[in-house]
């Protein structure tokens, strides 16, 4: 296991690619807007 292996963190990093071992970081969500309060 190391810069070889697909599975391993390492050769994650190695390759450039994502996984379970190594997900994407995770993108936060927009504050979700609040519905204007309708003036009657």
């Amino acid at each position: 296991m190391g810069k070889g292996d697909k599975k391993s963190r390492r050769g994650k990093l190695r390759k450039g690619t994502f996984g379970k071992r190594r997900p994407h970081k995770q993108v936060k969500k927009a504050a979700a807007a609040k519905p204007a309060a309708s003036a009657s």
